[in-house]
Protein backbone atom coordinates (compact mmCIF):
# COMPACT_ATOMS: atom_id res chain seq x y z
CA UNK A 1 0.00 0.00 0.00
CA UNK A 2 1.41 3.38 -0.94
CA UNK A 3 1.82 5.99 1.95
CA UNK A 4 -0.30 8.50 0.93
CA UNK A 5 -3.19 5.84 0.18
CA UNK A 6 -2.73 4.33 3.91
CA UNK A 7 -2.99 7.68 5.80
CA UNK A 8 -5.96 8.65 3.78
CA UNK A 9 -7.50 5.74 5.33
CA UNK A 10 -7.21 6.72 9.12
CA UNK A 11 -8.29 10.47 7.66
CA UNK A 12 -11.08 9.38 6.02
CA UNK A 13 -13.17 8.89 9.34
CA UNK A 14 -12.83 12.55 10.01
CA UNK A 15 -13.07 14.18 6.63
CA UNK A 16 -15.71 16.45 7.41
CA UNK A 17 -13.61 18.14 9.94
CA UNK A 18 -11.04 18.11 7.46
CA UNK A 19 -13.05 19.81 4.57
CA UNK A 20 -14.60 22.57 6.81
CA UNK A 21 -10.70 23.34 8.45
CA UNK A 22 -9.75 23.42 4.57
CA UNK A 23 -12.72 25.38 4.09
CA UNK A 24 -11.20 28.14 6.80
CA UNK A 25 -7.68 27.77 5.03
CA UNK A 26 -9.11 29.25 1.97
CA UNK A 27 -11.29 32.02 3.92
CA UNK A 28 -8.23 33.06 5.91
CA UNK A 29 -5.88 32.88 2.17
CA UNK A 30 -8.24 35.36 0.49
CA UNK A 31 -8.37 37.31 3.72
CA UNK A 32 -4.79 38.00 3.74
CA UNK A 33 -5.25 39.28 0.17
CA UNK A 34 -6.66 42.19 1.86
CA UNK A 35 -4.34 43.62 3.69
CA UNK A 36 -1.59 44.36 0.53
CA UNK A 37 -4.53 45.81 -0.82
CA UNK A 38 -5.72 48.07 1.34
CA UNK A 39 -2.14 49.18 1.99
CA UNK A 40 -2.33 50.00 -2.10
CA UNK A 41 -5.36 51.81 -1.74
CA UNK A 42 -3.95 54.11 1.26
CA UNK A 43 -1.00 55.19 -0.91
CA UNK A 44 -3.43 55.61 -4.06
CA UNK A 45 -6.64 57.29 -2.36
CA UNK A 46 -5.40 58.39 1.02
CA UNK A 47 -1.46 59.40 0.00
CA UNK A 48 -2.02 60.65 -3.04
CA UNK A 49 -5.32 61.99 -3.59
CA UNK A 50 -5.62 63.45 -0.31
CA UNK A 51 -8.98 61.42 0.53
CA UNK A 52 -8.42 61.27 4.38
CA UNK A 53 -11.70 60.65 5.21
CA UNK A 54 -10.92 57.33 3.63
CA UNK A 55 -8.13 56.28 6.42
CA UNK A 56 -10.50 55.63 9.29
CA UNK A 57 -12.40 53.29 7.31
CA UNK A 58 -9.12 51.49 5.63
CA UNK A 59 -7.88 50.90 9.36
CA UNK A 60 -11.24 49.29 10.44
CA UNK A 61 -11.13 46.98 7.96
CA UNK A 62 -7.20 45.96 8.92
CA UNK A 63 -8.57 45.59 12.46
CA UNK A 64 -11.10 43.48 11.32
CA UNK A 65 -9.88 41.21 9.35
CA UNK A 66 -6.61 41.05 11.86
CA UNK A 67 -9.42 39.60 14.29
CA UNK A 68 -11.40 37.34 12.32
CA UNK A 69 -8.40 35.88 10.45
CA UNK A 70 -6.92 34.98 14.18
CA UNK A 71 -10.23 33.55 14.87
CA UNK A 72 -10.41 31.08 11.77
CA UNK A 73 -6.48 30.43 11.89
CA UNK A 74 -6.81 29.21 15.41
CA UNK A 75 -9.70 27.11 14.44
CA UNK A 76 -8.46 25.40 11.85
CA UNK A 77 -5.74 24.36 13.26
CA UNK A 78 -6.79 23.18 16.10
CA UNK A 79 -9.09 21.22 13.74
CA UNK A 80 -5.92 19.92 12.23
CA UNK A 81 -4.37 18.70 15.37
CA UNK A 82 -7.41 16.77 16.57
CA UNK A 83 -7.46 15.37 13.31
CA UNK A 84 -4.03 14.26 13.77
CA UNK A 85 -3.97 13.02 17.15
CA UNK A 86 -7.16 10.93 16.19
CA UNK A 87 -5.38 9.16 13.65
CA UNK A 88 -2.25 8.86 15.54
CA UNK A 89 -3.81 6.78 17.95
CA UNK A 90 -5.67 4.69 15.21
CA UNK A 91 -1.86 3.74 14.43
CA UNK A 92 -0.64 2.96 17.37
CA UNK A 93 -3.39 0.73 18.43
CA UNK A 94 -3.49 -0.79 15.43
CA UNK A 95 0.31 -1.38 15.37
CA UNK A 96 0.00 -2.37 19.25
CA UNK A 97 -2.78 -5.02 18.03
CA UNK A 98 -0.27 -6.47 15.68
CA UNK A 99 2.62 -6.66 17.68
CA UNK A 100 0.45 -8.92 20.38
CA UNK A 101 -0.95 -11.47 17.43
CA UNK A 102 2.77 -11.71 16.13
CA UNK A 103 4.60 -14.84 17.59
CA UNK A 104 8.07 -15.51 19.12
CA UNK A 105 9.88 -15.37 15.75
CA UNK A 106 8.59 -11.75 14.81
CA UNK A 107 10.49 -10.98 18.58
CA UNK A 108 13.45 -12.75 17.70
CA UNK A 109 14.54 -11.30 14.41
CA UNK A 110 13.32 -7.46 15.05
CA UNK A 111 15.08 -5.59 17.42
CA UNK A 112 13.58 -3.59 20.17
CA UNK A 113 14.62 -0.64 19.02
CA UNK A 114 13.13 -0.69 15.69
CA UNK A 115 10.06 -1.38 17.59
CA UNK A 116 9.77 1.35 20.01
CA UNK A 117 10.96 3.56 17.20
CA UNK A 118 7.38 2.49 14.98
CA UNK A 119 5.72 3.47 18.23
CA UNK A 120 7.95 6.58 18.78
CA UNK A 121 9.55 8.84 16.42
CA UNK A 122 7.31 7.13 13.47
CA UNK A 123 4.20 7.75 14.51
CA UNK A 124 4.88 11.39 15.50
CA UNK A 125 6.65 12.11 11.86
CA UNK A 126 2.89 11.02 10.53
CA UNK A 127 1.49 13.14 13.20
CA UNK A 128 3.43 15.95 11.78
CA UNK A 129 2.72 15.64 8.60
CA UNK A 130 -1.00 15.82 9.05
CA UNK A 131 -1.32 18.73 11.37
CA UNK A 132 1.66 20.74 9.98
CA UNK A 133 2.76 19.31 6.27
CA UNK A 134 -0.94 18.76 4.59
CA UNK A 135 -1.91 22.29 6.12
CA UNK A 136 1.30 23.82 5.15
CA UNK A 137 1.25 22.22 1.90
CA UNK A 138 -3.07 23.83 1.20
CA UNK A 139 -2.55 26.91 2.87
CA UNK A 140 0.65 28.13 0.87
CA UNK A 141 -1.12 26.81 -2.45
CA UNK A 142 -4.18 28.73 -1.85
CA UNK A 143 -1.70 32.10 -0.87
CA UNK A 144 -0.27 30.80 -4.19
CA UNK A 145 -3.29 31.31 -6.36
CA UNK A 146 -4.91 33.92 -4.65
CA UNK A 147 -1.94 35.91 -4.96
CA UNK A 148 -1.78 34.59 -8.18
CA UNK A 149 -5.13 36.28 -9.16
CA UNK A 150 -4.61 39.53 -7.84
CA UNK A 151 -1.22 39.80 -9.37
CA UNK A 152 -3.31 39.27 -12.79
CA UNK A 153 -5.97 41.90 -11.82
CA UNK A 154 -3.20 44.28 -11.54
CA UNK A 155 -0.84 44.15 -14.25
CA UNK A 156 -0.66 40.75 -16.42
CA UNK A 157 2.65 41.19 -18.22
CA UNK A 158 4.73 41.64 -14.53
CA UNK A 159 2.62 38.76 -12.94
CA UNK A 160 4.01 36.56 -16.01
CA UNK A 161 7.72 38.12 -15.63
CA UNK A 162 7.46 36.70 -12.28
CA UNK A 163 6.07 33.38 -12.52
CA UNK A 164 9.15 32.97 -15.55
CA UNK A 165 11.23 31.78 -12.11
CA UNK A 166 8.66 28.93 -10.72
CA UNK A 167 10.07 26.26 -13.37
CA UNK A 168 13.60 26.58 -12.57
CA UNK A 169 12.34 26.74 -8.50
CA UNK A 170 10.26 23.56 -9.50
CA UNK A 171 13.30 21.83 -11.42
CA UNK A 172 15.20 21.98 -8.23
CA UNK A 173 12.32 21.07 -5.82
CA UNK A 174 11.97 17.56 -7.45
CA UNK A 175 15.78 17.08 -7.46
CA UNK A 176 15.50 17.76 -3.77
CA UNK A 177 12.97 15.25 -2.91
CA UNK A 178 14.96 12.74 -5.43
CA UNK A 179 17.99 13.28 -3.17
CA UNK A 180 16.41 13.16 0.12
CA UNK A 181 14.32 10.04 0.15
CA UNK A 182 17.26 7.58 0.59
CA UNK A 183 19.08 10.12 3.17
CA UNK A 184 15.99 9.89 5.37
CA UNK A 185 15.54 6.02 5.19
CA UNK A 186 18.89 5.82 6.55
CA UNK A 187 18.30 8.25 8.99
CA UNK A 188 15.03 6.22 10.20
CA UNK A 189 17.25 2.81 10.28
CA UNK A 190 20.28 4.46 12.07
CA UNK A 191 17.76 5.57 14.30
CA UNK A 192 16.00 2.27 15.12
CA UNK A 193 19.31 0.92 15.75
CA UNK A 194 20.53 4.04 18.09
CA UNK A 195 17.64 3.22 20.36
CA UNK A 196 18.09 -0.97 20.32
CA UNK A 197 21.73 -0.09 21.85
CA UNK A 198 20.00 2.17 24.83
CA UNK A 199 17.08 -0.06 25.23
CA UNK A 200 19.41 -3.24 25.67
CA UNK A 201 22.16 -1.41 27.94
CA UNK A 202 19.47 -0.16 30.02
CA UNK A 203 17.64 -3.88 30.34
CA UNK A 204 21.16 -5.50 30.83
CA UNK A 205 22.47 -2.83 33.53
CA UNK A 206 23.25 -5.49 35.66
CA UNK A 207 25.35 -7.20 33.75
CA UNK A 208 27.06 -4.44 32.48
CA UNK A 209 27.51 -3.40 35.89
CA UNK A 210 28.90 -6.82 37.23
CA UNK A 211 31.49 -7.45 34.06
CA UNK A 212 33.04 -3.99 34.40
CA UNK A 213 32.15 -3.31 30.80
CA UNK A 214 30.91 0.07 31.09
CA UNK A 215 33.86 1.48 28.49
CA UNK A 216 33.00 -0.91 26.08
CA UNK A 217 28.76 0.10 26.21
CA UNK A 218 29.80 3.64 26.12
CA UNK A 219 31.98 2.90 23.14
CA UNK A 220 28.71 0.72 21.36
CA UNK A 221 26.67 3.63 21.69
CA UNK A 222 28.62 6.12 20.51
CA UNK A 223 29.73 4.45 17.75
CA UNK A 224 25.70 4.12 16.45
CA UNK A 225 25.85 7.94 17.90
CA UNK A 226 27.76 9.38 15.57
CA UNK A 227 26.06 6.56 12.54
CA UNK A 228 22.84 8.77 13.71
CA UNK A 229 24.90 12.32 13.52
CA UNK A 230 26.21 11.08 10.17
CA UNK A 231 23.18 10.24 8.27
CA UNK A 232 21.96 13.70 9.59
CA UNK A 233 25.02 15.27 8.51
CA UNK A 234 24.48 14.01 5.00
CA UNK A 235 21.07 14.85 5.11
CA UNK A 236 21.94 18.43 6.54
CA UNK A 237 24.52 18.52 3.09
CA UNK A 238 21.55 17.86 0.97
CA UNK A 239 19.29 20.50 1.72
CA UNK A 240 22.40 22.52 1.95
CA UNK A 241 22.76 21.97 -1.70
CA UNK A 242 19.10 22.38 -2.95
CA UNK A 243 17.75 25.29 0.06
CA UNK A 244 19.78 28.15 -0.49
CA UNK A 245 19.23 27.75 -4.29
CA UNK A 246 15.49 27.70 -3.95
CA UNK A 247 15.31 30.50 -1.10
CA UNK A 248 17.85 32.64 -3.79
CA UNK A 249 15.64 31.87 -7.20
CA UNK A 250 12.50 33.43 -4.39
CA UNK A 251 14.29 36.44 -3.25
CA UNK A 252 14.97 36.79 -7.11
CA UNK A 253 11.82 37.91 -7.59
CA UNK A 254 11.92 40.98 -5.47
CA UNK A 255 14.91 42.35 -7.41
CA UNK A 256 12.73 41.72 -10.50
CA UNK A 257 10.22 43.95 -9.25
CA UNK A 258 11.71 46.18 -7.80
CA UNK A 259 13.67 46.93 -11.52
CA UNK A 260 10.82 46.03 -13.68
CA UNK A 261 7.60 47.09 -11.58
CA UNK A 262 9.34 50.38 -10.85
CA UNK A 263 10.34 51.52 -14.41
CA UNK A 264 6.24 51.04 -14.96
CA UNK A 265 5.99 52.78 -11.94
CA UNK A 266 7.91 55.89 -13.76
CA UNK A 267 5.85 55.23 -16.89
CA UNK A 268 3.25 55.31 -15.28
CA UNK A 269 1.92 52.01 -16.26
CA UNK A 270 1.20 51.11 -12.66
CA UNK A 271 0.36 53.43 -9.63
CA UNK A 272 2.54 53.36 -6.60
CA UNK A 273 -0.32 51.84 -4.99
CA UNK A 274 -0.39 48.92 -7.43
CA UNK A 275 3.35 48.43 -7.09
CA UNK A 276 2.88 48.06 -2.93
CA UNK A 277 0.17 45.91 -3.79
CA UNK A 278 1.98 43.47 -6.42
CA UNK A 279 4.97 43.80 -3.31
CA UNK A 280 2.28 42.87 -1.18
CA UNK A 281 1.14 39.44 -3.30
CA UNK A 282 4.82 39.00 -3.65
CA UNK A 283 5.28 37.58 -0.33
CA UNK A 284 2.05 35.53 -0.66
CA UNK A 285 3.80 34.02 -3.88
CA UNK A 286 7.06 33.73 -2.53
CA UNK A 287 6.52 32.54 0.53
CA UNK A 288 5.38 29.19 -0.99
CA UNK A 289 8.20 29.01 -3.28
CA UNK A 290 10.30 29.68 0.22
CA UNK A 291 8.98 27.11 1.80
CA UNK A 292 8.96 24.66 -1.13
CA UNK A 293 12.38 22.81 -0.02
CA UNK A 294 11.24 22.57 3.60
CA UNK A 295 7.38 20.88 2.97
CA UNK A 296 9.53 18.26 1.09
CA UNK A 297 11.81 17.58 3.59
CA UNK A 298 9.21 16.99 6.26
CA UNK A 299 7.05 14.71 3.24
CA UNK A 300 10.47 12.86 2.86
CA UNK A 301 10.37 12.23 6.25
CA UNK A 302 6.52 10.96 6.38
CA UNK A 303 7.55 8.44 3.74
CA UNK A 304 10.16 6.91 5.02
CA UNK A 305 8.26 6.57 8.73
CA UNK A 306 4.73 5.49 6.74
CA UNK A 307 6.97 2.91 4.75
CA UNK A 308 8.46 1.43 8.34
CA UNK A 309 5.10 1.25 9.97
CA UNK A 310 3.34 -0.11 6.99
CA UNK A 311 5.81 -3.27 6.64
CA UNK A 312 5.45 -3.79 10.55
CA UNK A 313 1.37 -3.41 9.83
CA UNK A 314 1.85 -5.73 6.69
CA UNK A 315 3.95 -8.33 8.15
CA UNK A 316 1.95 -11.74 9.15
CA UNK A 317 2.48 -13.80 11.58
CA UNK A 318 3.44 -17.53 10.92
CA UNK A 319 1.40 -18.86 12.99
CA UNK A 320 -2.19 -17.76 12.70
CA UNK A 321 -5.40 -19.76 13.02
CA UNK A 322 -7.19 -21.73 10.23
CA UNK A 323 -10.55 -20.31 8.99
CA UNK A 324 -12.10 -23.58 10.04
CA UNK A 325 -10.31 -23.82 13.69
CA UNK A 326 -12.02 -25.65 16.55
CA UNK A 327 -13.21 -22.70 18.75
CA UNK A 328 -13.93 -23.50 22.50
CA UNK A 329 -12.59 -26.96 22.71
CA UNK A 330 -12.08 -28.64 26.20
CA UNK A 331 -8.75 -29.78 26.72
CA UNK A 332 -8.81 -33.34 28.07
CA UNK A 333 -4.98 -33.91 28.32
CA UNK A 334 -3.99 -36.53 25.94
CA UNK A 335 -1.18 -35.50 24.28
CA UNK A 336 1.19 -37.11 21.24
CA UNK A 337 4.11 -36.28 19.50
CA UNK A 338 4.32 -38.09 16.09
CA UNK A 339 7.54 -38.33 14.13
CA UNK A 340 7.88 -34.19 15.10
CA UNK A 341 11.13 -32.52 13.84
CA UNK A 342 11.70 -28.83 13.98
CA UNK A 343 14.27 -26.80 12.67
CA UNK A 344 15.05 -22.94 13.83
CA UNK A 345 16.08 -21.09 10.93
CA UNK A 346 18.66 -23.30 9.50
CA UNK A 347 19.41 -25.55 12.21
CA UNK A 348 17.61 -28.81 13.02
CA UNK A 349 16.45 -28.04 16.89
CA UNK A 350 14.22 -31.46 17.09
CA UNK A 351 14.46 -35.23 15.28
CA UNK A 352 11.96 -37.61 14.73
CA UNK A 353 10.40 -36.96 18.38
CA UNK A 354 7.84 -39.60 18.69
CA UNK A 355 5.82 -39.85 22.39
CA UNK A 356 2.59 -40.36 23.50
CA UNK A 357 0.93 -38.67 27.62
CA UNK A 358 -2.09 -39.44 28.34
CA UNK A 359 -3.96 -37.27 30.76
CA UNK A 360 -3.50 -36.60 33.97
CA UNK A 361 0.44 -37.92 33.57
CA UNK A 362 3.74 -36.31 34.55
CA UNK A 363 6.64 -35.87 31.47
CA UNK A 364 10.04 -35.01 32.54
CA UNK A 365 11.97 -33.86 30.03
CA UNK A 366 16.30 -34.14 31.27
CA UNK A 367 19.19 -33.22 28.69
CA UNK A 368 21.99 -31.30 27.96
CA UNK A 369 21.90 -27.28 27.55
CA UNK A 370 20.84 -27.11 23.82
CA UNK A 371 19.14 -30.57 23.47
CA UNK A 372 15.66 -29.15 22.81
CA UNK A 373 13.91 -29.51 25.92
CA UNK A 374 12.39 -26.20 25.84
CA UNK A 375 11.59 -26.14 22.13
CA UNK A 376 9.05 -29.13 23.02
CA UNK A 377 7.47 -26.76 25.47
CA UNK A 378 7.19 -24.35 22.80
CA UNK A 379 5.56 -26.52 20.06
CA UNK A 380 2.98 -28.19 22.77
CA UNK A 381 2.13 -24.32 23.31
CA UNK A 382 2.08 -23.88 19.29
CA UNK A 383 4.81 -21.21 20.08
CA UNK A 384 6.54 -22.00 16.92
CA UNK A 385 5.52 -24.72 14.39
CA UNK A 386 6.83 -28.22 14.36
CA UNK A 387 8.85 -28.33 10.60
CA UNK A 388 8.08 -32.13 10.27
CA UNK A 389 5.01 -34.36 12.07
CA UNK A 390 1.85 -33.71 13.89
CA UNK A 391 1.18 -32.71 17.52
CA UNK A 392 -2.13 -33.99 18.82
CA UNK A 393 -3.88 -33.10 21.82
CA UNK A 394 -7.30 -35.18 22.37
CA UNK A 395 -6.49 -37.01 19.36
CA UNK A 396 -6.77 -32.81 17.16
CA UNK A 397 -3.99 -31.41 15.70
CA UNK A 398 -3.34 -28.54 17.71
CA UNK A 399 -2.89 -26.78 13.72
CA UNK A 400 -6.67 -27.02 13.61
CA UNK A 401 -7.25 -25.92 17.36
CA UNK A 402 -8.15 -22.13 17.60
CA UNK A 403 -4.86 -20.51 19.26
CA UNK A 404 -6.63 -18.69 21.77
CA UNK A 405 -8.65 -22.24 22.64
CA UNK A 406 -5.33 -23.95 23.42
CA UNK A 407 -2.87 -21.79 25.12
CA UNK A 408 -5.78 -20.68 27.67
CA UNK A 409 -5.99 -23.77 28.93
CA UNK A 410 -2.15 -24.73 29.08
CA UNK A 411 -0.05 -23.24 32.42
CA UNK A 412 3.35 -22.34 32.10
CA UNK A 413 6.24 -20.93 33.94
CA UNK A 414 8.92 -20.61 31.47
CA UNK A 415 12.69 -20.73 31.79
CA UNK A 416 13.37 -16.94 31.31
CA UNK A 417 11.22 -15.39 33.99
CA UNK A 418 9.45 -12.17 33.60
CA UNK A 419 7.70 -10.27 35.75
CA UNK A 420 5.67 -6.95 35.48
CA UNK A 421 6.05 -3.71 37.32
CA UNK A 422 3.19 -4.80 39.79
CA UNK A 423 2.34 -6.15 42.87
CA UNK A 424 3.48 -9.81 43.85
CA UNK A 425 -0.23 -10.90 43.93
CA UNK A 426 -0.89 -8.86 40.75
CA UNK A 427 2.00 -10.93 39.14
CA UNK A 428 0.64 -14.07 40.72
CA UNK A 429 -3.20 -13.50 39.36
CA UNK A 430 -1.90 -11.78 35.78
CA UNK A 431 -3.05 -15.03 34.45
CA UNK A 432 -6.22 -15.19 36.07
CA UNK A 433 -7.44 -11.51 36.73
CA UNK A 434 -10.79 -13.24 38.20
CA UNK A 435 -9.30 -14.98 40.86
CA UNK A 436 -10.09 -14.61 44.28
CA UNK A 437 -7.69 -14.10 47.17
CA UNK A 438 -8.02 -17.19 48.39
CA UNK A 439 -7.01 -18.98 45.10
CA UNK A 440 -4.06 -16.82 44.97
CA UNK A 441 -2.94 -17.92 48.54
CA UNK A 442 -3.14 -21.47 47.52
CA UNK A 443 -1.25 -20.98 44.32
CA UNK A 444 1.76 -18.94 46.05
CA UNK A 445 1.47 -22.02 49.25
CA UNK A 446 1.75 -24.37 46.94
CA UNK A 447 4.89 -22.79 44.72
CA UNK A 448 6.56 -21.95 48.21
CA UNK A 449 5.68 -17.83 47.69
CA UNK A 450 4.13 -17.69 51.05
CA UNK A 451 8.14 -18.99 52.69
CA UNK A 452 9.90 -15.56 52.17
CA UNK A 453 6.56 -13.34 51.58
CA UNK A 454 6.57 -12.37 55.03
CA UNK A 455 9.79 -10.82 54.68
CA UNK A 456 8.17 -7.84 53.20
CA UNK A 457 6.30 -5.03 55.25
CA UNK A 458 3.89 -4.41 52.39
CA UNK A 459 3.18 -8.77 51.82
CA UNK A 460 1.36 -9.40 48.43
CA UNK A 461 1.00 -6.09 47.98
CA UNK A 462 4.47 -5.21 47.58
CA UNK A 463 5.29 -3.84 44.23
CA UNK A 464 8.22 -5.92 42.46
CA UNK A 465 10.76 -4.02 39.91
CA UNK A 466 10.72 -3.79 36.54
CA UNK A 467 11.42 -7.28 35.35
CA UNK A 468 11.10 -8.61 39.33
CA UNK A 469 14.33 -6.77 39.90
CA UNK A 470 14.78 -6.89 44.09
CA UNK A 471 13.96 -10.42 43.90
CA UNK A 472 16.07 -13.13 43.87
CA UNK A 473 16.19 -15.69 41.49
CA UNK A 474 14.63 -18.08 43.36
CA UNK A 475 12.05 -15.89 44.58
CA UNK A 476 11.20 -15.17 40.82
CA UNK A 477 10.86 -18.69 40.03
CA UNK A 478 8.77 -19.52 42.81
CA UNK A 479 6.15 -16.47 41.43
CA UNK A 480 6.36 -17.70 37.91
CA UNK A 481 5.56 -21.12 39.34
CA UNK A 482 2.01 -19.88 41.41
CA UNK A 483 1.25 -17.72 38.17
CA UNK A 484 0.68 -20.82 36.23
CA UNK A 485 -0.62 -22.83 38.53
CA UNK A 486 -3.25 -20.59 39.55
CA UNK A 487 -4.49 -20.73 35.97
CA UNK A 488 -5.64 -24.71 36.89
CA UNK A 489 -5.43 -25.64 33.64
CA UNK A 490 -5.67 -29.47 32.03
CA UNK A 491 -1.91 -28.95 30.52
CA UNK A 492 0.92 -27.44 32.83
CA UNK A 493 4.46 -26.75 31.57
CA UNK A 494 7.40 -26.26 33.76
CA UNK A 495 10.40 -25.13 32.38
CA UNK A 496 13.32 -25.70 34.86
CA UNK A 497 11.23 -23.65 37.59
CA UNK A 498 13.26 -25.10 40.73
CA UNK A 499 16.78 -24.40 39.33
CA UNK A 500 18.05 -21.58 41.50
CA UNK A 501 16.15 -23.01 44.62
CA UNK A 502 17.33 -24.74 47.34
CA UNK A 503 17.31 -27.94 47.46
CA UNK A 504 15.27 -28.61 50.60
CA UNK A 505 12.56 -25.94 49.08
CA UNK A 506 12.57 -28.15 45.57
CA UNK A 507 11.61 -30.93 47.53
CA UNK A 508 8.64 -28.96 49.39
CA UNK A 509 7.65 -27.62 46.36
CA UNK A 510 7.55 -31.16 44.71
CA UNK A 511 5.75 -32.05 47.53
CA UNK A 512 2.86 -29.68 47.22
CA UNK A 513 3.07 -30.77 43.11
CA UNK A 514 1.69 -34.01 43.94
CA UNK A 515 -0.85 -33.20 46.00
CA UNK A 516 -2.71 -31.01 43.13
CA UNK A 517 -4.95 -32.52 40.57
CA UNK A 518 -4.25 -35.89 38.87
CA UNK A 519 -5.98 -34.68 35.85
CA UNK A 520 -3.25 -32.44 34.95
CA UNK A 521 -1.36 -33.41 32.45
CA UNK A 522 2.76 -31.74 33.31
CA UNK A 523 6.07 -31.38 31.66
CA UNK A 524 9.01 -30.75 34.08
CA UNK A 525 11.80 -29.71 32.31
CA UNK A 526 15.11 -30.17 34.77
CA UNK A 527 18.35 -30.79 35.16
CA UNK A 528 17.66 -31.94 39.02
CA UNK A 529 16.75 -36.04 38.58
CA UNK A 530 15.23 -35.24 41.90
CA UNK A 531 12.56 -32.69 40.28
CA UNK A 532 11.24 -35.58 37.48
CA UNK A 533 12.21 -38.96 39.58
CA UNK A 534 8.50 -39.49 40.14
CA UNK A 535 7.33 -38.96 36.29
CA UNK A 536 5.16 -41.29 34.49
CA UNK A 537 7.65 -40.81 31.80
CA UNK A 538 11.11 -39.61 31.20
CA UNK A 539 12.42 -38.72 28.15
CA UNK A 540 15.94 -38.06 27.80
CA UNK A 541 17.27 -35.80 24.85
CA UNK A 542 21.00 -35.13 23.43
CA UNK A 543 21.12 -33.26 20.38
CA UNK A 544 17.34 -32.90 19.91
CA UNK A 545 16.72 -36.58 19.64
CA UNK A 546 15.47 -38.82 22.07
CA UNK A 547 17.57 -41.14 23.12
CA UNK A 548 16.35 -42.94 26.13
CA UNK A 549 12.80 -43.36 27.92
CA UNK A 550 10.71 -44.69 30.76
CA UNK A 551 10.10 -44.24 34.55
CA UNK A 552 13.29 -43.19 36.95
CA UNK A 553 13.34 -47.33 37.75
CA UNK A 554 14.00 -48.44 33.85
CA UNK A 555 16.34 -45.89 33.46
CA UNK A 556 18.46 -46.73 35.87
CA UNK A 557 18.26 -50.44 34.80
CA UNK A 558 19.14 -49.41 31.52
CA UNK A 559 22.57 -47.90 32.83
CA UNK A 560 22.59 -45.28 29.85
CA UNK A 561 22.89 -41.70 30.14
CA UNK A 562 20.26 -40.81 32.40
CA UNK A 563 22.58 -43.65 34.95
CA UNK A 564 25.61 -41.48 34.30
CA UNK A 565 23.74 -38.39 35.70
CA UNK A 566 22.11 -40.10 38.47
CA UNK A 567 25.48 -40.85 39.91
CA UNK A 568 26.62 -37.33 39.00
CA UNK A 569 24.47 -36.15 40.99
CA UNK A 570 23.96 -38.84 43.65
CA UNK A 571 26.83 -41.06 44.10
CA UNK A 572 26.42 -44.92 43.68
CA UNK A 573 23.87 -46.79 43.46
CA UNK A 574 22.82 -50.42 45.04
CA UNK A 575 21.40 -53.25 42.35
CA UNK A 576 18.03 -52.34 43.60
CA UNK A 577 18.74 -48.84 42.30
CA UNK A 578 18.34 -47.55 45.42
CA UNK A 579 21.12 -44.45 46.62
CA UNK A 580 23.73 -45.82 48.85
CA UNK A 581 25.31 -43.46 51.40
CA UNK A 582 28.67 -42.24 50.39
Amino acid sequence: MKPFEWIGKYIKPYRWRMFFALILVVIVSGLNMVKPYLSGKIVDDVIRDGQIHLLMNILYWLVGVTIVKSILDYAYKLMFESVSQNAIFEIRKELYTKLQKQDFTFFDTTRTGDIMARLTGDTDAIRHFIAGVILSIFSNSMLFIFALIMMFSINVPLTLIMLALTPIIGFFAYSLSQAGKPVFMKIREQFSKLNSVVQENISGNRVVKAFTKESYEIEKFTRENDGFRQASLEASRVWEKFVPILDSLAMMMSVVLILIGGTLVINKVISLGDLVMFNGYLWALNNPMRSVGWLINDVQRFLASAEKIISMLQREPRIKNKPDCIIGHQIQGDIEFKNVSFKYEREWVLRDIDFTVKAGQKVGIIGGTGAGKTSIMNLVARFYECTKGTILIDGIDIKDLEIRTLRDQIGMAMQDVFLFSDTIEGNIAYGSPDATMEEVLWAARTAGVQEFIDKFPEGYDTIVGERGVGLSGGQRQRIALARALLKQTPIILLDDTTSSVDMETEHRIHEALRSISQEQTTFIIAHRISSIKDADLILVLEHGEIIERGTHEELIRQKGEYYQTFLHQYGDIDSSGNQEVV
